[in-house]
């Protein structure tokens, strides 16, 4: 059967905004404000259309390369791609933007005066994407977060009015144990990918070859690097969870959620004995509001 493009450009924009649902925190939950929830889901959008772009997951049909003036030939041509969504988002500072979900953002930026940093740094990681498949240091794990995962959370503090050197250091550890924490419910999909976002340097240290993530159960050897790993994003959420008690009101609950959200994944991770390649173990809406109940006490 031959995919067809969606109907209208508002098609691929409200495909790209379904998958919140799917994320383990909240993206824009229904007790902040409907500006914030509006420049949240503007700010998701954007990033979840990078990285549809870098995984090669855009909808069928090649609409959003349309829209981002791609010519059908490079359709596919994921780098081709993201260079014209880069030039699509410089559209946003000074000018008129094509794809709908960057003509979304762009009330927004004005609105909070958003810089274009964060916006090129996702962009950067999923061209890095493109070229690196391993990562020989948890190190170069963590530089790699720093472009894929944290400028989400300096813009959330952006668009929120909280943005302090502090407060942007305690967002990027968050920030990037979420990011480990997603690596290691989608150790499978990532190798299917041919993508490995486990440091080679512990996966020597813990006897785990490239083939011990091909199985279809997971052993003993690759249970316990993932124990590892997830291990130390628990430690980068403890490190980050103040960030929770700098700030009040609705803001505080939304980034309790971030962090329980966090916690609850690794929970669900060790309730699977971290069996993690039969499918991403994911947490249970009750796991989860116990941890945000323990974060907002400040006891996690």
């Amino acid at each position: 059967m031959t995919a067809t493009a969606p109907a209208h450009p508002a098609d691929a924009e409200r495909g790209t905004l379904a998958k919140a649902a799917d994320e383990n925190f909240p993206v824009a939950p229904f007790f902040l404000p409907k500006a914030w929830r509006d420049d949240l889901m503007a700010v998701y959008g954007f990033a979840r259309l990078v990285d549809d772009i870098g995984d090669g997951d855009l909808a069928p049909g090649g609409a959003d390369a349309r829209l981002l003036g791609v010519p059908a030939a490079e359709a596919d041509n994921r780098l081709v791609l993201l260079d014209a969504f880069e030039a699509d988002l410089r559209r946003v500072f000074d000018g008129t933007p094509h794809h709908p979900l960057l003509r979304r953002l762009q009330p927004t930026v004005r609105r909070h005066s958003l810089t274009p940093e964060p916006f090129l740094g996702l962009i950067a990681a999923n061209r890095q994407d493109q070229t690196v498949a391993r990562y020989e240091t948890y190190d170069d794990l963590l530089a790699y977060c720093e472009l894929s995962a944290n400028p989400v959370g300096r813009l959330v503090l952006a668009v929120t009015g909280t943005s302090t050197p502090e407060r942007v250091r305690l967002s990027d550890a968050i920030c990037t144990a979420l990011q480990i924490v997603e690596h290691l419910q989608d150790v499978a999909e990532d190798f299917g990918r041919d993508r490995i976002y486990l440091p080679a340097e512990d996966m020597k240290r813990f006897h785990v070859q490239e083939a011990d993530l091909a199985g279809k159960t997971t052993g003993a050897s690759v249970r316990a690097l993932v124990a590892y790993e997830a291990q130390r994003a628990r430690g980068l959420l403890n490190e980050g969870a103040p960030l929770v008690g700098s700030v009040h009101g609705r803001l505080k609950l939304l980034l309790a959620g971030f962090v329980a959200g966090g916690r609850a994944a690794i929970g669900a991770i060790a309730a699977a004995e971290y069996d993690v390649l039969p499918g991403p173990p994911k947490p249970g809406k009750g796991r989860l509001l116990r941890e945000v109940g323990v974060t907002l006490r400040g006891e996690g």
